[in-house]
């Protein structure tokens, strides 16, 4: 007879896991179920399997044994819970027929490092450092005579940054652009992908990016880019003007999450162009990778500063080893002066470098702009110097105020509400309100609480429903912002687009979206996928977009979400003018806190512990 071994009593579980709060019920469940499978009722299995499952929904890809987390009853730091000690946990884990190392196929994986994965995310972690690798290792063959001639006429004076960029598509497989908003990345790409396509006529582009709004901004950017390079129309003939999502390019769909293509399928292109990337998860990332074909270029843009992917990994950071400085080796550097004439700083390469190109300069913003130089300085994790530049702000540009309290909330939001929205809702047809609904948004870190995004639009809605401009006596009325939180390709609406309800001439309302070519789309709002309302939204949905008006809201408490990568990239949505209300300790607590991701990419890719 078979023996099956018994469940660990509740008894058990208490005297062996953190008071309750800690972990959410599929944490337990996991650890249980671990337990259950490795036949041993072993409090350190218990408690590392449950570990595990909570960081990875924390953003998280593994438990690093040797650095675990702080568990706190509540708020007192001196209750932490005792965890074992490493030599210890590390011991008892190894000797459980469910954790395997490297090459084992376990439910559990632990590296020699004292890292514990999900197998998946262990497997998705070295497959992606493996791809990274050998695309960063390969070198392409190119005429040094074009090049030369290529970057003196795409690429005129200005910034160097962006002819090192040029070289590094030119000459590598690989390349990585970071920089802020408004430093033309995808600007760039364009003449970055018009320099290839001079090189190798016959070369197939596709563009993508992590979401169909983000897929849409790149479209509009290549093709405002290729305008103002004033490439000629046969050559830009040849650059798609259609972004898809990663995953949509990748055949994902809801329905099967094996994707189409894969290393046994690849990717019918020799160009893949990612903007946003680091909104793209570890697991994501590590399948488009893998479904390239061999010799296949790829392109990364996004903002290494900005927030990272709402699911496990810290991709972009990782690769960019965000919050280190390299030199270029001295091979590249060399041919960068040979043909751009730029110099730059040489050494020994490391890792990566050679295919990362960073833009600091920006286009939006002026040296002196008080937005810009807030974003400079919380970014820094300068906490004294962005509070001095708040506080020496009088508009109306930037504009800070400590929160109102409750009382006061709603007079205080009265005039920005009516202020931000009041010209849309009296714009003349959908058109006109679709663009002047783009002038102004509020933004909130988090979802609930009294300066949540759900009280946020309540109060919105009050407000501008008190001034007669709005009558939400249904779900659906005029004048009613919506943003979109499912994708679905038949009606070519994705997660991240807004739009708005309006009454057309008939009398009936009408969903109204901006289609690729600008022109307005209707749609019977009974008709919309998975939706909400949107006068205010969280910053991470903000994530590439931008608003002439901004006004930023953090909430009373702290919370672990709010982190200089969260306000960094609050402040740099606004365009034209920023408010800001905080309390100054919160407000001081997030700058001065990173967005942190255990993971062992960054290692790989670095060539440090692996």
């Amino acid at each position: 007879m078979t023996h099956r071994p018994s469940p660990p009593s509740p008894e058990r579980d208490q005297a062996t896991l953190p008071p309750e709060g800690i972990f959410q019920a599929v944490d337990l469940h996991f650890a249980r179920f671990m337990t259950r499978l490795s036949g041993m009722d072993d409090p350190a299995l218990l408690l590392a399997a449950a570990l595990v499952s909570r960081l990875s929904r924390e953003g998280h890809t593994c438990l690093d044994l040797n650095s675990p987390p702080i568990l706190t009853d509540g708020d007192d730091p001196a209750a932490a819970f005792d965890l074992p000690s490493p030599g210890t946990w590390i011991e008892a884990l190894t000797a459980t027929p469910v954790v395997g190392g490297p090459g084992d196929y376990s439910p559990l994986i632990l590296d020699d490092a004292g890292r514990l994965y999900l197998h998946r995310s262990f497997k998705d972690e070295r497959s992606l450092a493996e791809g990274l690798l050998r695309l960063n290792a390969e070198n392409r063959p190119f005429d040094e005579g074009l090049l030369r001639e290529s970057l003196a006429r795409l690429f005129p004076g200005g910034d160097p940054a962006r002819k090192v960029a040029a070289v590094i598509a030119a000459s590598k497989s690989l390349c990585v652009i970071t920089g802020g908003p408004g430093t033309g990345k995808t600007t760039l790409v364009a003449g970055i992908l018009s320099l290839l396509l001079e090189h190798e006529p016959g070369l197939k582009v596709v563009l993508a990016a992590p979401t169909g709004k983000a897929a849409r901004r790149i479209e509009e950017s290549i093709s405002r880019g290729l305008d103002l390079l004033g490439i000629a129309s046969g050559l830009a003939g040849r650059i798609p003007r259609e972004a898809l999502t990663i995953h949509r390019l990748m055949g994902i769909t809801p329905a099967s999450n094996r994707p189409r293509h894969h290393a046994g399928n690849p990717l019918p292109a020799d160009v893949a162009v990612v903007d946003e990337a680091s909104m793209a998860d570890l697991a994501l990332t590590a399948r488009l990778v893998q479904a390239l074909k061999p010799g296949a270029r790829l392109i990364l843009l996004g903002d290494r500063n900005q927030l990272a992917s709402v699911a496990a990994g810290y991709v972009l950071g990782d690769i960019c080893d965000t919050g280190t400085s390299h030199a270029y080796s001295r091979e590249f550097a060399t041919l960068v002066e040979r043909t751009a004439g730029c110099p730059i700083p040489a050494g020994d390469a490391p890792g990566m470098q050679d295919s990362l190109a960073e833009l600091s300069t920006t286009y939006r913003f002026t040296p002196e702009s008080p937005i810009h130089r807030l974003s400079v300085e919380v970014n820094r994790g300068n906490a004294p110097a962005a509070l001095d530049i708040l506080h020496d702000s009088t508009g109306p540009e930037l504009l800070w105020s400590d929160l109102p309290g409750a009382a006061e909330l709603r007079g205080r939001a009265g005039s920005a509400v009516l202020q931000g929205y009041g010209p849309y809702l009296e714009a003349g047809d959908a058109g006109e309100a679709l663009d002047r609904f783009g002038g102004f948004r509020i933004l909130c870190p988090v979802r609930e609480g009294p300066c949540g995004v759900e009280a946020m639009n309540r109060l919105a809605e009050g407000i501008l429903r008190d001034a007669g401009l709005v009558d939400p006596s249904g779900q659906h009325y005029h004048g009613r912002p919506v943003l979109i939180t499912e994708n679905d390709y038949a009606l070519r609406l994705f997660n991240g687009d807004t739009g708005i309800v309006l009454r057309s001439g008939d009398g009936e309302l009408r969903a109204c979206f901006r289609d690729r070519g600008g022109a307005v789309r209707m749609l019977s709002p009974r008709r919309l996928p998975g939706h909400e309302t949107a006068w205010a939204m969280t910053v991470h949905k903000s994530q590439g977009s931008e608003f002439g008006s901004v006004l930023l809201i953090l909430p009373r408490r702290d919370s672990p979400v709010l982190t200089r990568e969260l306000v960094y990239t609050g402040i740099t949505r606004a365009r034209d003018s920023l408010e800001i209300w905080s309390g100054e300790g919160i407000f001081i607590q997030a700058v001065s806190r990173r967005t942190e991701r255990t993971s062992g990419l960054n290692d790989l890719l670095w060539g440090r512990k692996a």
